[in-house]
């Protein structure tokens, strides 16, 4: 059945590769950047990892088994953040530290602060502690503030063509949605996902091109340049079943065919007919696409896929979706997938052979490829397959 292959993918292939050798035990946090046999190939740590490796583990433990050591691991990765990861100049956090928390580098964007507002809110709901439920709402306020306060966040370009990236969006509304599961219902959170939604339909989906944008100008209009056209089906796609859970939570129709639409709309987008996989970028418009890596395979929009395909599966009934589920797991799980070490290879060739043997980075951590086994198992055995 696909409920227990997600399953032992999970706890037989993923997990072990992952834990213990990614605690450390003399610094905390996480050490994160593994080769293909879980040697360590770098110790700086990504904020974003201690964030995401300490809420994935909180989720572990609650969904599955309250076993301590997960607990004391992503209580490590807490603890890390906080002390080590926050720069006491302006209360914002690091991207990337030293192993034991030297300050390496500040990106202009906040999204440490989201992944720390899940990981807390997660924590909160695992052992009750208020304090967690605060952080969870600082950070989350933290980053709404410098993502949406008009001229807090430095512009990456000159005002003379400015641009709206769906990112900043399909992240507060994943990570609402997450302060709402964990710490209940808000109407400040049940606000802000009103407005992710209706930034999502207003300015990034376009039923006439059938596509969903990656950046757009204010007015929701396209940029006739490089990174106007952009398109990155696994962002898209990503976004596409975030609206399908909230289609769920709300048992919205109008929400559910959006989110499909999404899906339906950047599959026919990304999917490589020739080879199979997701691609990374493509052009709205057919055109060259200025990255080199556009045609190359990484991990994250194929677990996306998994979970897209999966959801729109089981809230729909239609084949469609678990045949387009069947293609890339088939596709993923042969080419990224290492039965001798376990997890997943990161980037590919777009032929489906690896770039190189890394596991793990500072993109790459214990997150998207666990995220996608453990909504996958949760989706089949609801959809019972």
């Amino acid at each position: 059945m696909l409920a227990r292959f997600y399953h032992d993918e999970l706890f037989s292939g993923c997990l072990p590769f992952w834990f213990p050798r990614g605690v450390d035990a003399v610094h905390g946090g996480f050490l994160h950047c593994l080769d293909r046999d879980g040697t360590l190939v770098d110790d700086d740590k990504s904020v974003w990892a201690q964030g995401r490796m300490s809420w994935m583990l909180l989720t572990l433990y609650q969904e599955y088994e309250r076993r301590p050591e997960w607990l004391a691991w992503a209580e490590s990765g807490l603890r890390f953040l906080e002390e080590k990861c926050v720069d006491p100049a302006d209360g914002r956090m690091f991207f990337q530290v030293g192993r034991d928390g030297t300050p390496l580098r500040k990106r202009r964007y906040a999204f440490s602060e989201s992944f720390a507002a899940i990981a807390h809110a997660a924590h909160a709901a695992a052992t009750g502690n208020a304090g967690s439920a605060e952080r969870a709402r600082h950070w989350f306020e933290r980053f709404t503030d410098w993502h949406f306060t008009p001229g807090r966040m430095p512009p990456k370009f000159t005002g003379v063509r400015p641009l709206e990236g769906i990112g900043s969006r399909m992240i507060t509304l994943v990570t609402a949605q997450e302060l709402r599961k964990h710490l209940g219902e808000d109407s400040l959170l049940t606000a802000w996902i009103d407005r992710c939604l209706e930034d999502l339909l207003r300015l990034f989906v376009k039923p006439d091109l059938k596509v969903v944008m990656e950046s757009v100008a204010p007015d929701g209009s396209l940029s006739d340049h490089f990174d106007g056209r952009l398109l990155n089906p696994g962002h898209a796609i990503e976004a596409a079943w975030f609206v399908l859970e909230e289609a769920a939570h709300r048992q919205d129709s109008q929400l559910q065919q959006l989110g499909c639409n999404m899906l339906d709309w950047m599959w026919q987008r990304g999917w490589d007919t020739q080879h199979g996989g997701l691609f990374y970028f493509r052009d709205v418009h057919d055109k060259p696409v200025q990255e080199y890596w556009h045609d190359m395979k990484f991990w994250w929009p194929q677990d996306e896929g998994l979970i897209a395909t999966l959801m729109a599966y089981q809230m729909t009934g239609d084949a469609k979706y678990l045949g387009w589920h069947e293609a890339l797991r088939e596709w993923s799980f042969r080419s990224f997938g290492d039965p001798e070490h376990g997890e997943w290879f990161g980037y590919l060739h777009r032929d489906g052979s690896p770039a190189n043997t890394l596991k793990g980075s500072l993109w790459k951590s214990f997150f998207h490829h666990p995220r996608a086994l453990w909504r996958c198992h949760q989706l089949a055995s609801q959809a019972g397959i």
